[in-house]
């Protein structure tokens, strides 16, 4: 397998969003949220102004004074933060519970493969609408509900291709031996149904980071004190008719950007893991 994707320019551009993410607290002329770094009077100055502390706001600022390149920077962690997290836990609960449903057969498929038809049936922003209102407002809260969201997609990749691999030989052969039950699972199923989660999970990483954008941006989604892309973008959806278009456009290019290099790089990888793609 190749890794070509990490040399690609949606992986180096990739690769520049994390390290602006770590390195946020380095580099960001101020903590946007911190209410002493803060100048009210410099409100919604334009791209390229000089502050009062002699400062030039590159991306101008929002509403409140906020540096715009701040603000994105730091935006970017509580993205990636939500996203990485929801999607990486989704897969293992998902992942455990396709590979379960094949296994055992009967009644666990039943109800697991049920639940899971249940839940992709409905549109997925109502499920996370649902989710959201019941749980609450805070980033935990969010994380959780992007894990309700994303588990039934990984549960059933993981169902089907663990459903093929449960009749082959090896498989045969470690029933025949009278292994447990968990040590087939983990050291011979598992590790052969893997493959195609890894290539849904990049771009279930930018579903989650869309997601959470959206609720943002409609107020459902991470606390008005914990920045993030969407609540920054929805923050200068009031000042578009006034002309301020700085307040949303740079948080939502930076958005775009980032989503559009995680199913660049998610494709890249799918290929990888599937040379027959390469070929369509």
């Amino acid at each position: 397998m190749s890794y070509r994707w990490a040399l690609s320019i949606p992986g180096v551009i990739l690769a520049c969003y994390v390290l602006a993410a770590l390195v946020a607290p380095l580099v960001s002329p101020q903590n946007p949220y911190d209410l002493l770094q803060i100048f009210g009077w410099e409100a919604s100055y334009p791209p390229g102004s000089i502050g009062s502390g002699g400062y030039r706001y590159l991306l101008g600022t929002d509403g409140l004074g906020r540096d715009i390149v701040s603000g994105i920077l730091y935006g970017l962690r509580i993205s990636l933060v939500v996203s990485l997290t929801s999607a990486s836990i989704a897969a293992f609960i998902g992942v455990t519970a396709g590979v379960a449903a094949a296994y055992f057969g009967k009644w666990a498929d039943a109800i697991i493969m049920r639940l899971v038809d249940l839940q992709l049936s409905l549109p997925t922003m109502l499920v996370a609408l649902i989710a959201i209102v019941t749980l609450g407002p805070g980033i935990d809260r969010i994380i959780l509900a992007l894990i309700i969201v994303q588990w039934a997609m990984y549960a059933r990749v993981a169902r089907g291709v663990a459903l093929s691999e449960t009749g082959k030989s090896y498989m045969d052969a470690a029933r025949l031996m009278k292994l447990p039950s968990s040590r087939i699972i983990l050291r011979h199923l598992l590790p052969n149904s893997i493959a195609p989660v890894i290539t849904l999970l990049p771009i279930e990483i930018g579903h989650a980071i869309a997601l959470e954008a959206t609720l943002s941006f409609l107020g459902l989604g991470v606390p008005i004190d914990e920045p993030s892309l969407g609540s920054m973008v929805a923050n200068g959806f009031q000042y578009l008719l006034t002309g301020q278009y700085w307040i949303s456009l740079f948080p939502g290019l930076a958005l775009f950007g980032l989503i559009a290099s995680i199913n660049f790089v998610g494709e890249n990888i799918r290929s990888d893991f599937d040379p027959r793609s390469s070929s369509i």
